[in-house]
């Protein structure tokens, strides 16, 4: 079951952001979603993956065992003919995957078998597309910066805009980013999204200092998909 954040954690999340901008010139925006992608093709994969197996191990079994085999699903005295063999082949073939295709529908278990760098790849693309539509060229001076958490697969994102970018080294908000995740991993999204933007605060107010004309230019509210 995917964690929902209570209305007081929503509320300390928009104060940080509205605490944060205060300091600054930047623009936050914080996104939570339960999920970056529903990895169906990587349990299709699996499936293809056992079932191309099948032959694979069959080549390699003792030849008394596959005669016994065969001996209980056609008779001792039964002939082998070729279009037998090949309807048990794919038979075969055919079980094992809806097998591991089903069992795969169980989405624990394929995240788990989920390989983390396709996690990572989702995730950033997932929040490179949220970016483009929430904070991308949003501002008058481009400042805006997404913060995105996804929590099934416990990852987090930060995409600046142009105008941070160009004054802010990726590895300046390791900061923030750690406080995040590890809040996230201990069951508390909330308190790691309100560290982490308190921690990107302290990144914008060095580098983007405010102006004398500092509008509110992006919602404050953490949105929560």
């Amino acid at each position: 079951m995917m964690l929902r954040l209570t209305e007081a954690e929503h509320e300390a999340v928009s104060a940080a952001v509205a605490s944060a901008e205060r300091e600054s010139d930047g623009e936050i925006v914080t996104i939570i979603a339960p999920r970056s992608d529903a990895y169906h093709d990587v349990g299709l994969h699996y499936a293809v993956l056992a079932m191309l197996l099948v032959p694979a191990l069959l080549a390699f079994l003792p030849q008394a065992l596959v005669d016994r085999g065969l001996a209980l699903v056609l008779g001792w005295n039964a002939e082998l003919a070729r279009p037998m063999l090949m309807l048990i082949l794919f038979v075969l073939l055919a079980t094992i995957f809806l097998i591991v295709r089903f069992g795969l529908a169980w989405m624990p278990l394929r995240m788990a078998l989920t390989p983390s760098s396709t996690k990572n790849r989702r995730v950033r693309r997932r929040a490179l597309e949220l970016f483009r539509v929430a904070a991308e060229q949003r501002t008058k001076g481009r400042t805006g910066v997404l913060l995105y958490l996804s929590l099934l697969e416990h990852r987090a994102e930060l995409i600046a805009d142009q105008a941070i970018h160009s004054q802010v080294e990726p590895g300046v908000w390791g900061d923030a980013m750690a406080a995040l995740v590890d809040e996230v991993k201990a069951g508390r999204p909330g308190t790691g999204m309100t560290a982490a933007v308190e921690q990107i605060g302290i990144v914008l107010a060095k580098h983007l200092p405010p102006l004398h004309d500092n509008p509110n230019e992006l919602p404050d509210r953490l949105i929560e998909l």
